[in-house]
């Protein structure tokens, strides 16, 4: 009985979740089945791979290993996971390596957690292994980040529902220096993940991705445990602060306040804003991405709910996150309101319970009753028609009642008088409504109640039904405020989105948005001129205008909105009322930020156009002064001692003359080449002819000039793709790179080539001084000796022509360190034929 009950119970799953390939999954798997081993445990393998690892393979020693299963598929051998044998097995613990895998196709399951689902099921626990960039819910985010696309994946709740998760870990620096030293992938590949998917920066976006994902998985365990066990008080195991808004222009004090609050306690600190089910409130337009920014400024998050009940959205909220303190703001009712209503604060402060609550007060709080209802939101039409209504409407229901006097009741009296209350209620509003409530209970009375013609009441019932008759017309009334109120509302927020969002699309997309600005400014209010003044050294300019007659001072516009102190918006034509100012403000501010754009623009394109120029010139002449005369100096020298009558020159002394002077009429050609080729780049005049040619053919002729070609080790396969090129285009870049390797490094340079996913790359590696910090892409600029010595030939033209020709050609080149020290120089180029010749 005992055993079958053992039987009966689900294995239990644990994963070792790492940030990339190589940070030490599998090793660590296997070091805890061997200490589970040790201690008793009935421990098989399922299925482990070592790739090729020394020290991996050394743990599966003294594990027993379950045999592999064979398939076929498509001409070729695979071995799978054998899931029969396992479970015909039955031992206490499986070791299955890569949840993700994707089985061959016939194979039992179609993914490897599929079958580790089964071992489970049959009460197996499993220990296994997977990268972040292979859940589902993070496997876009990956790719976007490496450029990899991942085409195994699992879904995440898979992994949520392991009983553990613990999270592999290894800084980007140390993974790299285990890639470089052998230790992940064989000597063949280590350049190519090194400058592709294990780039620093990469693996410190998927660790970071993997560290998040495991912090979240601990709170969704922890909010899980609590629903369990039906945990509903808060627990501090995490300060974390929640500042609830409205919108109203208190919420930045709240906002700030709770910032204080949560520093202090080194809490965790969300803005929640609160809206109505019914989705509509009278916050200003734009004010709700402000307070979102400022929050996000602060180190907030910011959140949004719905809930006609806002006390108990807050509280939902807030015991949902696990929230330990609340700020909220004071009531900004009146003292009268609150006889009737307790308000939001003292609701929730009354249900908060463990949750501390922060009133904080402010320059809203304790405002006038019915200072929202100074306006009656209906049109003069209906308000005119209500007030009709409600002395007809009760004529004729009296005169009804008087032609039906011998066939109606008194019940039905009352019911016409209702009716005519709510209908005058429903068109006009509350005041025709209390009109035609005392109208009708006045001609109830007097024809229709005992006694009759006078306006004395005996039967008490009658009374009950006269207030009556005036409640229902107070409260249908307010109803239909309500409903005209947030109509109104809804009509001025479309309006206001609409307009801000032309004014945002104006902005970014027209050529000139300034003056478009303007215009659409003066079309939407019915302006004459529009003008955007700004202050300079004392006095008012126009900047930019629409309109006859556009103001030149603030002071003679009908309508200033003042952007900031300097700069103004000066509008002529009508005055506007205040509503009109939120979006003035917003286009104004719209303005300023596209005046600043374009200014910021021009003037960095200006400075840019100074500095290259000035750049180009200083370098140029340095080039002419030092290294054009370097050559020619050697060149006159060497010719001067042939030619001299009285010096007598040995057979060697004469051949190393003329070894001089072709030496210096090479580098002299060279450098006359990289000018001439920077020119041509200059001005677009490259025009690559396209076709496909190896690395190893091109390689080959490049190195054939270049000096010190003793130093140079070349491991280039010829069975990898060809590539996408001009191959005398790339031969130069080639000997560029590689003459600037052997001229700057000092060391041995090593070519290397190797295929990543559609382009083949080739690496030309040294192991020198490299280059400074920061300075990698600034290397192809032209003109540029990064840590060259004075003595060093050359103009710095060399990676700036082999960088223009590249780009010509569709490829990339880029810099990056040598793991141990160095340089790198990789050239990547789109594999595959090319049929014809492109031009």
């Amino acid at each position: 009985m005992v055993e079958n009950s053992d039987r009966a119970r689900r294995g239990e799953l644990r994963i070792y979740l790492g940030a990339a390939p190589g940070v030490g999954k599998t090793f660590a798997m296997l070091g805890e089945a061997r200490r589970r081993l040790d201690r008793g445990t009935d421990v098989v393998v399922g299925l482990v791979e070592t790739h090729g690892r020394a020290r991996t393979a050394e743990l599966l020693a003294g594990l027993e290993i379950v045999p592999r299963t064979r398939r076929e598929h498509r001409g070729h051998v695979f071995e799978e996971m054998d899931v029969d044998a396992i479970l015909a097995r039955k031992p206490e613990v499986a070791v299955v390596d890569e949840l993700a895998h994707t089985n061959v196709a016939g194979s039992r399951n179609a993914k490897r957690w599929q079958d580790i689902e089964e071992l489970l099921a049959a009460g197996i626990d499993v220990l296994s292994t997977v990268n972040v960039q292979h859940l589902e819910s993070l496997n876009d985010v990956v790719q976007r980040i490496t450029g990899v696309p991942q085409q195994e994946t699992v879904p995440d709740q898979v992994v949520r529902r392991a009983e553990q998760i613990e999270l592999v870990d290894l800084t980007p620096e140390a993974l790299r220096r285990r890639l470089a030293h052998g230790n992940v992938y064989p000597a063949d590949r280590i350049d190519a993940a090194l400058g592709n998917y294990f780039r620093p920066g990469n693996l410190t976006a998927l660790r970071e991705l993997a560290l998040l994902w495991v912090a979240d998985q601990v709170d969704v365990a922890l909010q899980r445990y609590r629903a369990e066990q039906h945990i509903t008080e808060t627990w501090e195991t995490r300060e974390r602060v929640v500042v609830a808004i409205t919108g109203g222009t208190e919420s930045e004090t709240l906002i700030r306040r709770g910032s204080r609050i949560a520093t202090r306690a080194a809490a965790e600190l969300m803005v929640l804003h609160i809206l109505r089910g019914d989705g509509l409130s009278s916050v200003p337009a734009g004010a709700v991405v402000r307070y979102r920014t400022l929050a996000e400024d602060l180190g907030a998050t910011f959140h949004t709910v719905v809930g006609d009940d806002v006390p108990q959205a807050l509280l939902d909220f807030a015991r949902g996150v696990n929230a330990t303190q609340l700020v909220i703001g004071t009531s900004r009712r009146s003292r009268l309101a609150r006889v009737f209503d307790e308000g939001i604060g003292a609701s929730v402060v009354r249900q908060s319970g463990a949750i501390d609550v922060h009133t904080v007060t402010h320059s809203e709080s304790g405002g006038r009753l019915g200072t929202r209802l100074t306006r009656n939101p209906l049109t003069r039409s209906r308000l005119i028609a209500g007030w009709v209504l409600s002395v007809v409407i009760p004529a004729l229901a009296t005169v009804l009642g008087q032609l039906l006097r011998h066939e109606l009741v008194l019940s039905t009296n009352v019911v016409f008088y209702f009716l005519g209350t709510v209908l005058v209620a429903l068109v006009g509003g509350l005041g025709p409504a209390l009109l035609a409530a005392v109208l009708s209970a006045l001609l109830l009375n007097f024809f229709f109640t005992d006694p009759l013609y006078t306006l004395t009441i005996h039967a008490q019932q009658n009374v009950v039904t006269l207030v009556a008759m005036v409640v229902v017309a107070v409260m249908v009334a307010l109803v239909v405020d309500r409903a005209a109120r947030r109509a109104e509302q809804a009509a001025v927020a479309r309006t206001e989105a609409s307009l801000l969002a032309s004014y945002a699309r104006t902005v970014l997309t027209h050529p000139q948005p300034v003056k478009r600005l303007l215009e659409k400014v003066a079309e939407n209010f019915g302006l004459e001129s529009v003008a955007l003044l700004e202050k300079r050294a004392g006095d008012w300019v126009r900047v930019a205008c629409v309109g006859p007659s556009p103001c030149d001072e603030p002071d003679e516009a009908d309508v200033d909105v003042a952007v900031t102190a300097d700069v103004h918006l000066a509008l002529r034509g009508r005055a506007l009322p205040a509503s009109d100012r939120r979006v003035l403000e917003a286009a104004a501010g719209q303005a300023l930020l596209a005046l600043r754009q374009q200014r910021m623009a021009d003037e960095t394109a200006h400075a840019q156009r100074q500095a290259q120029a000035t750049e180009l010139r200083t370098a140029l002449l340095s080039a002419v002064g030092h290294d054009l005369r370097t050559p020619l100096t050697s060149i006159k020298a060497a010719v001067g001692s042939l030619r001299a009558p009285d010096l007598e020159l040995s057979d060697e002394d004469t051949t190393e003359l003329l070894a001089t002077v072709e030496e210096s009429a090479d580098r002299l050609t060279g450098l006359v080449d990289n000018l001439l080729d920077s020119t041509r780049l200059a001005t677009g005049a490259v025009r690559p002819l396209l076709r496909a040619v190896t690395y190893d053919e091109v390689v080959a002729r490049a190195l054939s000039g270049v000096d010190g070609l003793a130093g140079v080790q070349v491991e280039v396969d010829e069975r990898l793709p060809a590539v996408v090129a001009d191959p005398g285009l790339l031969e130069r870049v080639v000997a560029n790179v590689v003459d600037n390797a052997v001229r700057h490094s000092g060391s041995r340079v090593v070519v290397r080539a190797s295929a990543h996913a559609a382009h083949v790359e080739l690496r030309v590696v040294d192991h020198g001084v490299g280059l400074p910090k920061g300075t990698a892409e600034a290397a192809f600029a032209p003109f540029q000796r990064l840590g060259d010595r004075d003595a060093t030939p050359g103009v710095g033209l060399g990676l700036s022509v082999a960088k223009g020709f590249t780009d010509a050609m569709g490829g990339t080149i880029r810099a990056e360190d040598t793991p141990g020290g160095g340089l790198t120089v990789v050239i990547s180029l789109p594999a595959g034929a090319v049929e014809g010749v492109l031009r």
